[in-house]
């Protein structure tokens, strides 16, 4: 699986997880740049990435995250 694969299979997640067809991801995004995404949402959305990825984030690992690229590096390391 390669780094634009992992992309186009997140933002499927993100698009379901926060009903929006429009969230276009980059290395850069974060909370702060999708209207919904909240502490509750944040919950749904790991869950929502754990299950398309065959993983489980550490708790370190949610709590470090700062954005999007973060999440993918951890991805392509353990993701299936």
């Amino acid at each position: 699986m390669n780094e634009k694969e992992v992309y186009k299979r997140l933002e499927a997640v993100f698009h379901d997880v926060f009903d929006d067809d429009s969230i276009r991801l980059t290395a850069k995004t974060t909370a702060d740049d999708i209207e919904d995404w909240d502490s509750m949402e944040h919950i749904n959305l790991i869950g929502a990435v754990e299950d398309e990825f065959g993983l489980r984030f550490k708790m370190g690992e949610v709590s470090g995250m700062k954005n999007v690229g973060e999440m993918v590096g951890i991805i392509m390391k353990r993701g299936k």
